[in-house]
């Protein structure tokens, strides 16, 4: 961890498209969408620009009243002007509260009083048709991105004001909170310093450098509230990355943008990768220049790695996979080449990164961990966030003398290689390791798009899966894949979409398995 420290004056988010623009001031940024805040400027735009849209929002952001210290909840239709507007709040010394667009009203409005009466940064849209009332009395002021309303301010009547010097916050106070995924309930706020952020940005910056010497075209889809792409815009605007941003995943649409603009790198979630599979035969061939895929945060099945790798045309492609947690960061990384054998382990995640971050695994039940008796897994690394915004004592359970627990289960091999085998609130125990079972099944039968096994109420397995364009399973095939595996319930069939998902498209277990237990149970008396 001592490479995370040395020199660390913090990621200066506010800064950080003007300092970019200083080296590269020509460099493109393409997105895929239209900016709420400015539709005029279109969908390409420099370094240089994008600085300055920056500079002209955190003025504005000023003349509305926000200043230092002040926390901003930014909760807005989906796009990239989110990080734009984070960027500006962070410019004049303000702490923008990222929140999924995807998050419901009431979550918004309990999330709203846990920051105890923040400016909250929104949209007609989401005024009109998702929030409640009652934001505006959990709120100091109401700002609007778009749209109008008689109870809030537009950024767009304030075009024009004076243009603000930029504040430098010290490292070590918050820069930043974001919220976990809340698969497990209410999500928590993270609470993020300039210097945990940096910490962040250095191992994934080192493990780059070496793959990707030169230039190349960077193609973002992540999600636009989550830290990582935090890390992911740093590396790719101070290196001069020429870069994609991308707010549809929908495979079609991504090919085309890919076709065009060629990227050599891919940075996106597991479940994106896995959506993006058939790209691997479009004539276009729109994977053929990428030299690395990166994914965030997550394992991902050895059948995507093998056909997204495949289809590349550079001599030598990486898959790079992260895994970490929004409090932690990425902790242990692991490379796959297309020369990994067909029969690899997709729970291995990799090792720790040198100097930066640490991994034990420890024990549940007072016997070792292993293969066939999982522990917890715990990580030790700078850039962990420094509490749960109004919740310290529930932090203060996941942290033991520096060491925080992931909420994970696995074991280490003696070579040190991390193994994830399930989260702790996801186990089976009659079924061993439930993300092995869903590898070998995702590898096994090609006619699946995701593959999930959760727990019913009577503590058995049972399998939810979705097909590529909602056709049948095909029950002959499948009977012989899970011929080996331990015993499940039948298939449970979902279109991919009605499958409840987080804002970085992971699939809420637990929330899954209490709608399959809430079909299961009898009609109440009386119910027609």
């Amino acid at each position: 961890m001592f490479l995370q420290r040395i020199g660390n004056r913090g990621i200066r988010l506010g800064t950080l498209f003007e300092r970019a623009a200083s080296r590269h001031p020509t460099n493109l940024l393409v997105l895929d969408h239209d900016l709420d805040i400015a539709p005029e400027t279109g969908r390409r735009m420099t370094v240089a620009e994008a600085a300055d849209l920056v500079d002209d929002f955190a003025s504005r952001l000023w003349a509305a009243g926000l200043r230092p210290g002040r926390r901003i909840v930014i909760h807005k239709s989906d796009g990239f002007d989110i990080m734009l507007l984070a960027c500006a709040a962070s410019r004049i010394g303000a702490v923008p509260v990222l929140l999924s667009p995807r998050l419901d009203g009431e979550t918004v409005a309990a999330l709203l009083e846990r920051a105890e009466r923040p400016y909250l940064l929104t949209d007609a849209a989401k005024l009109d048709k998702d929030l409640p009332e009652a934001v505006f009395s959990l709120t100091s002021k109401v700002l609007l991105a778009r749209g109008s309303h008689p109870d809030a301010t537009s950024l767009r009547s304030l075009t024009g004001v004076p243009r603000v010097p930029a504040v430098t916050s010290p490292p070590e106070h918050p820069a930043l909170i974001t919220h976990t995924s809340g698969t497990t309930g209410l999500p928590k706020l993270a609470v993020h310093t300039g210097r945990t952020l940096q910490a962040r940005y250095r191992p994934q910056a080192a493990v780059i450098a070496p793959v990707i010497r030169g230039r190349e075209t960077i193609a973002i889809h992540v999600s636009f509230v989550h830290s990582r792409l935090i890390t992911a815009l740093s590396i790719s605007l101070l290196r001069g990355f020429p870069i994609l941003v991308l707010a549809h995943s929908e495979p079609a649409h991504v090919a085309a943008l890919f076709a065009e603009l060629r990227p050599g790198i891919i940075e996106a979630h597991p479940n994106s990768f896995m959506r993006w599979e058939e790209l691997a035969d479009d004539p276009r061939g729109p994977l053929a220049d990428v030299k690395l895929f990166s994914s965030t945060f997550d394992a991902i099945h050895p059948r995507t790695v093998r056909r997204l790798l495949a289809a590349s045309r550079r001599r030598n492609p990486l898959f790079g996979q992260l895994y970490g947690q929004s409090e932690v960061g990425p902790a242990v990384v692991r490379s796959f080449s297309p020369r990994r054998p067909q029969d690899a382990d997709g729970r291995c995640v990799g090792m720790a990164f040198p100097g930066m971050t640490r991994v034990r695994v420890v024990s549940r039940n007072g016997r070792p961990p292993s293969k066939d008796n999982p522990g917890y897994i715990e990580v030790q690394s700078d850039g962990r966030i420094i509490t749960y915004l109004g919740e310290q004592e529930r932090y203060d359970k996941q942290e033991d003398n520096g060491w925080w627990r992931m909420g994970d289960v696995g074991y280490r091999t003696r070579w040190g290689c991390v193994h994830l085998l399930d989260r702790e609130v996801d186990m089976i125990e009659s079924v061993g390791s439930t993300l092995a079972i869903e590898d070998a099944l995702f590898s096994r039968l090609e006619q699946l798009a995701e593959i999930v096994v959760v727990r019913d109420q009577n503590g058995n397995a049972v399998p939810v899966v979705s097909t590529r364009d909602d056709l049948p399973l095909d029950r002959d095939a499948w009977a012989a894949a899970v011929r080996d595996l331990p015993a499940m319930a039948d298939p449970v069939q979902r279109s991919l979409r009605d499958l409840p998902q987080t804002a970085t498209t992971k699939i809420k277990r637990l929330e899954l398995a209490r709608q399959l237990d809430a079909e299961a149970a009898p009609p109440a008396p009386g119910a027609s």
